[in-house]
Formats: structure tokens, sequence, C-alpha cells
């Protein structure tokens, strides 16, 4: 049985989180907790939050059996755009420039190897 969890709106751009999440694709669970968590990116503590997560809900899905035994993998990581929050700054002569703060949604599929 595969386990789902999902981050919503985390506010940075979702091209810098797919970064992240490419390194992590198709990697045992043991060993992608251990990149993000000396990965150096800001981007990599929510992500590892995400997956530990993603960890507890399989081990509830399955009777509480231990995620260590049963050689878990994400299977998919997917990283797709939120909601941009628009905002104008000041610029010379009366004019404006547009900012926009972009977010992300994150999905992570962890599933036993077998």
């Amino acid at each position: 049985m595969e386990a789902v969890a999902k981050l919503r709106n985390y506010p940075t751009g979702p091209r810098r989180m797919r970064l992240l999440a490419d390194v992590v694709r198709g990697m045992d669970v043991d060993k992608a907790l251990s990149v993000l968590e000396h990965h150096p990116q800001h981007n990599a503590v929510p992500l590892a939050k995400l997956l530990k997560s993603a960890i507890a809900n399989w081990e509830q899905g399955n009777d509480g059996k231990s995620a260590a035994d049963a050689n878990l993998v994400v299977k998919t990581i997917f990283v797709d755009e939120g909601r941009t929050i628009k905002r104008m700054r000041p610029a010379p002569q009366g004019r404006g420039y547009k900012i926009r703060k972009r977010s992300n949604h994150v999905t992570i599929i962890v599933d036993s190897k077998n």
C-alpha cells in the first residue's frame, strides 16, 4: 500500500523546489532523509518534514508495521505551481514594477519496494 503526503502553498518558487525533488526521487526513504537533512538549500527542511509525514502515513495505513523493515522508497514526488501573490514596487518616474511572490504544492508518494 502506498501513502501520500502533500505540502500546500509553500512560499518558494516551484523551480527551486523541483531541483531538490529531482535529487530525492526514486531513493530509499532513509537515504533521502539523510540527504535532505544535510542539504544546504532552505527548501530541504520542509521537504524532509513532508517525507517524515509520508512515512508516518504509510505506517498508520499498514497497522503500525515499521517503515525500516519494509524497504520504503520515494515512488513519486512532484511539484506543482501554487498561487502567485502579486505586489507592486515603486519605480522611477511614477511607474511601478510588478513583483510575483510564487508558491508551490509538493506531493510525495512512498511505497515498499516489493
